[in-house]
């Protein structure tokens, strides 16, 4: 498995035309990987995320391939300066250990599935909307995940949710709307098995737009994740 980082030039208008829509992000990171083996595998899956803040703009890929970001250099990079980042995962997923700590940071897609009404065949997927409902969505997958979130200052969780935001964008001639939550704190590791799948394979749904993908750094040096 391979973590990759690449930073995004804001200012170039391929950027801009990319950063409105995940669907666009989508195609672009499986562009990185041609043939068929850019899905789903023992190993992991790719996954994908974007961090926004003032010190820029950078795409994370978890990967069973080495991706080639070389078409996003072109278009929305520093084909002059930098290319991006990538990095042997395996030295990371195994040397996790129960009772380890470590700072995390997940965007996810915090959904409910229920029934619209008494008489609904299906279920439908609703995204929760206020801050406590998505900090329950977390922290009720943390032990299937292989963690449970750390108790910080007064025994509180420590856990923080910020930077939630709706997306709208076509996909196949219709509207998908899409709620993310950007999830961060510090975590213990309860199950290295578990967590080991969960770091290579996503946690909640909407994984192909930019969800699921759980990064892990020492506590202190939280604004580093993956790092390790």
């Amino acid at each position: 498995m391979y973590l990759s980082r690449f930073e995004i030039n804001t200012a170039r208008r391929g950027a801009k035309n990319m950063l409105v829509s995940p669907q666009r992000l989508h195609a672009a990171v499986l562009a990185a990987f041609p043939g068929r083996s850019a899905g789903t595998s023992d190993e992991g899956r790719v996954l994908w995320r974007l961090d926004e803040s003032a010190a820029g703009t950078k795409l994370y890929v978890v990967s069973p391939r080495r991706p080639d970001l070389t078409h996003l250099v072109e278009q929305c990079g520093w084909p002059t300066t930098q290319t991006w980042d990538a990095r042997d995962y395996t030295p990371l997923l195994d040397r996790l250990a129960a009772g380890q700590r470590w700072a995390f940071r997940l965007t996810a897609n915090p959904v409910v599935n229920r029934r619209r009404n008494a008489d609904a065949g299906r279920s439908q997927r609703y995204g929760h909307v206020t801050v406590n409902q998505q900090n329950d969505w977390l922290r009720d997958r943390a032990t299937r995940n292989g963690f449970k979130i750390a108790e910080g200052t007064g025994g509180e969780p420590d856990l923080a949710v910020h930077r939630r935001r709706t997306w709208k964008f076509a996909r196949e001639g219709r509207q998908v709307t899409l709620a993310t939550a950007v999830f961060e704190g510090v975590l213990e590791v309860a199950d290295p098995a578990a967590l080991r799948h969960a770091l290579t394979h996503g946690i909640g749904p909407a994984k192909g737009y930019g969800c699921g993908l759980l990064t892990l750094a020492p506590v202190t040096t939280a604004e580093r994740p993956g790092d390790g």
